[in-house]
């Protein structure tokens, strides 16, 4: 039960701010009963069988209609409907009598247990399950699956949490804004909905009050859903909204502070097709173009000759602009038969990112062949970095090779504190750094950035991660070179400028968020972000650091 005027926070997802009526996404499908059927066990293994390969197909179907990075989500998810263990478990039981809604829920139930055991990402994938779950019992019932509600007129879209499959496929022309009372800032649901563009707060535990038809007005920038407001007050929102409307509009152009300072605005893209809306939204370029999905569904590495053309459809589109590009980032999330050990204990803090590539160096050295001979056939300045550095002497490993294979821009990725705390000695050997503020603020509070349980840990605005990037600032200035951020805390506007104050000289994000972080940028010299990153610095925790940041929009 909300009262009128009641403000409910949560972390806001872009700068948005709407106006509208509440719809709850309903409650999954009630467990099936435990009854023994009356179909042959041929027939019901016919219908777990048939749903389970036509939710995998959906579910790629939705992906490949989405693109980006929706569908490397739901083409993971399919995998799991199309895994032959788990048809195979189901069997079991409906050979022991089960009907096939009752086999399918218990071994998606078994998966699910296993993967909790596990902990760590994999423990955070069984959330997914339940969802790819529900629709293959939905199938074998011929009933809709739980998911977004039916509307003919907009709305705001109040969920515990949003599978991918939903998330990916919104009509933004009726879904207007995401509440949900679970999650973080890097939850599959904040990240989809910046990458969408998507108005949303995550993590305001409070919204479990609100019921259909609730009036709210949903502001973003603030990280605010304000329940039942005055009429006065929805007029203030909505001239607010018209304005920061405007200011996106009318911030056109490289990334300028208000004093001149430049700042590079560039994209995260995964493909042509995201390259293509990097490119309709204005970027300067790309500050990471992830390669793994050349390598996610194969059993051996793509040949030279297939990355290469790959790599060149997205260089092409950038003449005479900056290209990174990170070389494969596998492990943890990511495993790949062909490149990571199987059967580690925590994946995360084991063989991933450079570690597996210099365990496989042949790997490695193929891709960067033929990213060097992409870069050498076109016009676009073709920069190459490596994941997951640690230490100086891998740094010193990936650049030499690099410079073997001719790549003359070679750099490595900032995402755990040994190389933040090390910046300097790491560029006085590497051409540039890039900071991938997701994983270094994991691995900062030894938090899983996907695991629920602790994402009020995961907030790249607390003063302990922008102390380490500080640190890197610093070495960038003192070496000359430059210092990227890629990590989802670039598309955050004002965070953006607290960055750019601690020394950053370019900033990476969903093509989405570049006129926010434009407009945003564009309205501080360089001398009051510094001291703006002073202020930050000085508090104690992610939730002062954002109310210090914050109180500089009502000066």
């Amino acid at each position: 039960m909300t009262n009128n005027g009641e403000v409910i926070t949560g972390i806001g997802v872009g700068r948005g701010l709407v106006v509208g009526d509440v719809r709850r996404m309903p409650d999954p499908l009630p467990e099936p009963a435990k009854t023994t059927s009356s179909r042959t066990a041929d027939e019901e293994l016919h219908r777990a069988s048939k749903a389970l390969g036509e939710t995998a197909s959906d579910l790629r179907a939705r992906g490949a209609q989405a693109g980006g990075l929706a569908k490397e989500v739901l083409d993971a998810l399919a995998l799991m409907a199309d895994d032959s263990m788990l048809l195979s478990d189901a069997k079991s039981r409906i050979d022991s009598g089960a009907t096939a809604e009752r086999a399918v829920f218990d071994a998606f139930a078994g998966f699910s247990a296993t993967l909790e055991a596990a902990g760590g990402y994999m423990a955070e994938r069984a959330g997914d399950l339940g969802d790819v779950a529900n629709r293959v019992i939905a199938r074998i019932m011929g009933v809709s699956a739980p998911g977004v509600p039916h509307s003919e007129t907009p709305f705001i879209l109040v969920a515990r949490d949003l599978a991918p499959a939903d998330t990916a496929l919104l009509d933004f022309d009726i879904v207007r804004a995401l509440v949900t009372t679970d999650g973080g800032p890097t939850s599959h649901t904040a990240i989809l909905a910046r990458e969408k563009g998507l108005p949303a707060i995550v993590g305001a535990t409070s919204a479990n009050g609100l019921a259909d038809g609730d009036t709210v007005i949903v502001d973003a920038g603030r990280g605010e859903i304000v329940v039942h407001p005055t009429a006065a007050r929805i007029a203030d929102a909505l001239a607010d909204a018209q304005s920061r409307q405007m200011a996106r509009e009318s911030a056109t152009g490289p990334g300028r502070m208000a004093d001149g300072h430049e700042v590079q605005l560039l994209a995260n893209v995964g493909s042509a097709k995201s390259a293509a809306a990097a490119v309709d939204a204005h970027a300067e370029g790309v500050g990471l173009f992830r390669t793994e999905f050349l390598f996610l569904e194969n059993d051996s590495a793509p040949a030279v000759e297939v990355q290469r053309a790959e790599y060149a459809a997205v260089f092409d589109k950038f003449p005479g602009q900056k290209v990174v590009v990170r070389v494969l980032d596998a492990g943890a999330d990511k495993p790949l038969s062909f490149l990571t050990d199987d059967g580690e204990e925590n994946p995360a803090l084991g063989r991933r990112g450079i570690r597996a590539l210099l365990a496989h160096e042949n790997i490695l050295r193929a891709q960067l062949t033929a990213i060097s001979q992409a870069a050498a056939a076109s016009l676009a300045e073709v920069w190459v970095m490596a994941p997951m550095i640690a230490t100086v002497e891998e740094t010193e490993i990936f650049v030499g090779i690099c410079r073997e294979l001719g790549i003359h821009k070679a750099g490595v990725m900032i995402e755990v504190p040994s190389s933040a705390i090390l910046a300097k000695h790491i560029l006085e050997i590497a051409d540039f750094v890039s900071i991938g503020t997701n994983d270094l603020t994991q691995y900062t509070f030894a938090a899983d950035r996907l695991l629920g349980s602790v994402a009020n840990l995961q907030d790249a605005w607390s003063p302990a991660v922008l102390r380490l990037i500080r640190e890197v600032g610093l070495a960038g200035e003192l070496t000359a070179k430059p210092v990227g951020i890629c990590g989802e805390a670039a598309a955050d506007p004002l965070l953006a400028v607290v960055l750019i104050g601690l020394g950053v000289t370019s900033l990476s994000m969903s093509p989405t968020a570049l006129a926010d972080v434009r407009a945003e940028i564009s309205r501080f010299t360089l001398s009051e972000a510094r001291e703006l990153a002073e202020r930050v610095l000085s508090t104690r925790n992610a939730a002062d650091a954002r109310i210090a940041a914050s109180a500089v929009l009502t000066q």
